[in-house]
């Protein structure tokens, strides 16, 4: 008993310890978007002279300013194509390829799930120069269909490596009752297989939809044109251009990150639980 009693006060000012860590490092995660958020509140002449600290006075012109005064609206609705479009498309790929490398039997299964594991590898801006030719004799260049394509194709490696090790730890007397009831591979995948996945499903199109929307590289080779311009594309004209308005650039940052963490918290919980389905299991 005074054994347990000695351990649990050496253990308190451990917890203590760790918990203060804990704030420190969330504090320090957060900062950036706090600073960002309040100086999006500040008028111009106010940031002059109170860079960090807490606004005197909240402003919303700058709000104004970005939404109607600019072609934000339009960015963003480019974006989102994009990401609804790359995501959507990969997603019934990979789960289809995923499936078919583990639960299917046929030859050549390990070298392809080896050899699409290793795309994960390749750097996207090794592929730009060939890319962007064989693009430029497609007429794809400018085009949604094209950059839908290539962000489907650049994530779609990691979705499948993803979900074939998640795949793999479904039981497999699930499977055999489903083909006793006669069902098929597809049937399989829509009644049994997808249901029991929702958690990694819907972490892949979390963390898929983070890439495209914060992507910059594709969307400014492949997206030449000003009407299909992208958010982040958009974004670094717009900071360009206001270079000396610093709030209004971070009003701009604040519609920005909206959309995706607006995603992250209707998402949180099935997200938490994908990243932990495999080593729960």
């Amino acid at each position: 008993m005074t054994r347990h009693r000695s351990y649990a006060r050496r253990a308190k000012p451990d917890q203590v310890l760790k918990h203060g860590i804990l704030v420190v490092a969330t504090l320090i995660a957060l900062f950036p978007t706090l600073f960002m958020i309040l100086t999006s509140l500040k008028s111009d002449n106010e940031y002059t002279f109170n860079k960090v600290g807490w606004p005197r006075q909240i402003v919303l012109d700058h709000f104004h300013s970005v939404l109607f005064e600019s072609d934000f609206i339009g960015w963003m609705v480019n974006s989102v194509i994009l990401a609804a479009g790359a995501v959507g498309l990969s997603t019934v790929v990979s789960c289809l390829g995923a499936y078919a490398i583990a639960r299917m039997q046929f030859r050549g299964r390990g070298l392809l799930f080896s050899v699409s594991t290793s795309l994960m590898a390749i750097p996207p801006v090794v592929m730009i120069v060939p890319l962007f030719v064989l693009y430029t004799q497609l007429d794809l260049i400018s085009t949604y269909q094209g950059a839908i394509l290539i962000y489907a194709g650049l994530i779609t490696p990691f979705s499948v490596y993803l979900l074939v090790s998640f795949f793999r730890t479904l039981p497999r007397e699930l499977f055999e009752a489903a083909r006793i009831d006669g069902a098929g591979n597809f049937r399989i995948l829509l009644s049994v297989v997808i249901p029991l996945s929702l958690p990694a499903l819907l972490t892949l199109v979390v963390v898929n939809a983070l890439y495209v929307w914060n992507d910059l590289l594709i969307a400014i080779i492949f997206l030449q044109d000003d009407a299909k311009r992208t958010l982040m594309a958009g974004i670094s004209v717009f900071q360009g251009r206001y270079n000396d308005q610093i709030p209004l650039t971070m009003a701009g940052m604040v519609f920005a990150s909206a959309p995706m963490i607006i995603l992250y918290l209707v998402f949180q919980k099935h997200y938490i639980q994908g990243l932990m389905a495999g080593s729960l299991k």
